[in-house]
């Protein structure tokens, strides 16, 4: 269990970070980044006598230790990414992948299944041509070699860098195989090696959904040729022992999962991704929860990720960028045969996906299917503020007190796990404020999963009470629904209060249609309302403008929808009204701004910012914010504008006189959105770093610089 107790008006320390000289004595003097890196010769990995890479590979010893974590980390955190298959990340999880392995943190990719496939290292032949013979466990090996050069290439610019391999005991009982990067011990590749499920949607029994569902008792492996690591089968228990017990191991203050409930896809009106795609995700939410019960873990974020429905979906990057993504890809899939760079008989990468390594459209983009809210951070009645996030699968509340001089308190958590990323806040007519999120329940029964949509509310003396279910639409897997039961698709939670004091919450469901809930006199909720807005993708945001009219804007795949308030006190109209504007790359931010409300977007193709005012359902013209190509939805209050920029930093934007400018800082990395707030200094943007830390900054009004970002606390 997490070892602090649930929140309290006086919020409680955290642990301490270590400090960046202990990590230097440590590895220093021998630490487990350098036993990671002994040389011997038994488990050498080697494929007809030769090692994996140019360049000898060294390896050590069978691991034999138990799953003990490491002792410290560095200041910036931990990342570990969770997939399927070998390229998930580079395809779905890229630019992050890339940003991580540069800051010279340390990161665990963790692939669940062999990705063996029908075992064929091909293109698709053409009519006539002979099709070469299968053996997956060559092509499962040329997919790893192909990972191990494309994570070297991002890492040191060498695709050929060597890796230490060995066999590691997993929790589960079985085996699996651990490469350590030579020239950077802290980034390491884990092959767990169960077997995939072979087809993106159709029905096979043994295979990851056919293990969570109860469909199969247990899940054999395929260990790929030249693996340290030996055959094994696991129940489903065992999967997430084996997860859970590498979290342990590896101790990530940040996860990175593809998405476990994608939404249907508008064209064939179906999930579209795979399903490897989405268990693999499930089985990783399961181990995230044993983690978040595990003693001396540190504080951790997570982030979901769009797959093969981003396809369809407006382009989040420009060209160049598109390109430079697809260069990674292009060495995953070792474009040139001839060149047997890694000294390997099973290959060099994935043939397979050499004829286009752009993928479906999926080189063109990245998208977060969780964590999106940028109404995190907010003012108080009092001039304080409060930053509203998930920790350890739980809330977690900062508070500043108000006063120029006053200090974060260190963040604390709010009873009740299982929450999902993303939270959103608003504040209440009588200056308390309530607190949006979704949250994951997983049941003891075959392919128990249910989602839910949830609130809590602050009490009168500044606490915030349980969490209070608002289940969910029945288009998104309410009990006893029919239709797209079973999808679990649902957005983050955005609320606003209307002038009358009236607090409605409203969220994209599985059909992908708008719907609300209003919080009545007497303190219950009324059912979720359809109201409309078909095509819906990405989250809604809602906003109040200064006559206390609400407006709730989310976009479609070719322009933004707008849903306005006739008066405060009416009903939130039944049916979207379509704004006219270009399509954009579907994350949006609001904020009140006079008589109406601010809407800030990127631009689909370019990734720059824009914002366009509303008074009623039609814009003003748009505004650009200057170039700044990035991706990710934007926080903005006042004249302050936070984002990500086009490397993944965080940015900040003050539009002034003379343009707008927009000053980086490389060194935060940060999940999910900024949020920004206006108060009576000005504005202030927050982040939550891979860390788990909260960083601020401030900007005094317009034409003010944004100062430096710094952490809320230590």
């Amino acid at each position: 269990m997490d070892p602090r107790p649930p929140l309290r008006s006086a919020l409680l320390s955290r642990r301490g970070a270590v400090a960046g000289s202990a990590l230097v004595a440590l590895l220093v003097s021998g630490g487990v980044f350098a036993e990671l890196a002994m040389s011997d010769s038994e488990g050498q990995a080697r494929t007809g006598g030769h090692p994996v890479n140019a360049g000898p590979v060294s390896a050590g010893p069978a691991d034999a230790r138990p799953a003990s974590p490491p002792p410290v980390r560095p200041d910036g955190g931990s990342v570990m990414q969770i997939m399927a298959h070998p390229d998930d990340d580079l395809f779905f999880m890229n630019p992050d992948t890339g940003q991580s392995l540069r800051s010279g943190r340390p990161m665990t990719s963790v692939y669940v299944t062999a990705g063996e496939a029908d075992g064929v290292n091909s293109p698709p032949v053409k009519k006539g041509e002979r099709r070469p013979a299968a053996d997956r466990a060559a092509y499962a090996e040329a997919r790893q070699n192909g990972i191990r050069g494309a994570y070297a290439q991002m890492a040191t610019g060498d695709r050929a860098g060597s890796w230490t391999r060995r066999s590691i005991p997993t929790a589960g009982g079985g085996t699996a195989e651990l490469d350590t990067l030579d020239a950077h011990p802290g980034i390491h590749l884990v092959w767990v090696q169960l077997r995939e499920a072979e087809t993106i949607l159709g029905k096979q029994p043994h295979s990851l959904r056919g293990l969570w569902n109860g469909q199969t008792g247990a899940l054999a492996s395929q260990i790929a040729s030249g693996s340290p690591a030996h055959a094994f089968t696991y129940t489903k228990d065992q999967v997430v022992k084996t997860l859970a017990g590498l979290m342990e191991r590896f101790r990530p203050t940040h996860v990175r999962t593809m998405d476990p409930t994608p939404g249907l896809d508008g064209k064939p009106g179906k999930i579209i991704d795979h399903q490897d795609h989405i268990y693999s995700a499930r089985f990783a939410q399961a181990a995230l929860q044993e983690y978040a019960r595990s003693a001396n873990h540190p504080d951790f974020s997570v982030q979901t990720y769009f797959g093969y429905n981003t396809s369809h979906l407006p382009h989040t990057f420009p060209k160049a960028a598109a390109d430079a993504k697809a260069a990674v890809v292009e060495t995953y899939a070792w474009m040139d045969p001839d060149d047997n760079y890694c000294a390997s008989a099973a290959g060099c990468g994935d043939r397979k996906v050499a004829p286009d390594p752009h993928g479906n459209n999926w080189a063109e983009s990245i998208r977060y299917s969780r964590t999106n809210s940028t109404s995190w951070l907010t003012s108080g009645a009092d001039g304080s503020l409060w930053a509203f996030g998930v920790l350890n699968q739980r809330l977690a509340v900062w508070h500043k007190p108000p006063g120029a001089n006053s200090t974060w308190d260190a963040p604390g958590l709010l009873p009740g796990d299982g929450m999902d990323p993303g939270v959103s806040a608003t504040r209440l007519a009588d200056g308390r404020l309530a607190v949006f999120g979704t949250r994951t329940l997983l049941g003891a029964e075959p392919g128990g999963y249910q989602r839910e949509a949830v609130a809590t509310v602050q009490r009168p003396d500044g606490t915030f009470g349980p969490w209070r279910s608002l289940g969910a639409p029945r288009t998104s897997g309410a009990p006893g629904a029919g239709g797209t039961d079973g999808v679990f698709d649902m957005s983050t939670p955005s609320a606003a209060v209307d002038g009358t004091g009236k607090l409605t919450v409203f969220l994209r469901g599985a059909d992908r249609r708008l719907h609300s809930a209003t919080l009545t006199g007497d303190g219950d909720w009324t059912p979720w309302t359809s109201l409309g807005g078909a095509a819906l993708i990405g989250d809604p945001v809602a906003a109040t403008d200064g006559a206390g009219r609400v407006h709730v804007f989310s976009s479609t795949p070719s322009s933004m929808a707008t849903w306005v308030q006739r008066d405060p006190g009416a009903p939130m109209p039944a049916r979207a009204e379509d704004t006219g504007l270009p399509p954009n790359t579907t994350g949006l931010s609001a904020h009140a701004d006079g008589a109406g409300v601010r809407v800030y977007y990127r631009a689909a193709d370019s990734g720059d910012v824009r914002s366009v005012l509303f008074t009623g359902a039609r814009p003003a013209a748009p505004i650009g914010l200057g170039g700044t190509s990035g991706y990710g939805m934007v926080g903005a209050a006042g004249p302050l504008v936070a984002g990500r920029a086009a490397s993944g930093a965080l940015a900040t934007a003050e539009p002034g006189t003379d343009g707008t400018r927009w000053a980086a800082d490389s060194g935060i990395l940060f999940t999910g959105a900024p949020s920004a707030v206006a108060d009576g200094r000005g504005a202030v943007a927050a982040a939550i770093g891979l860390d788990g830390r909260l960083y601020w900054t401030r900007a005094a009004g317009p034409g003010s610089p944004a100062a430096p970002w710094q952490p809320a606390s230590d």
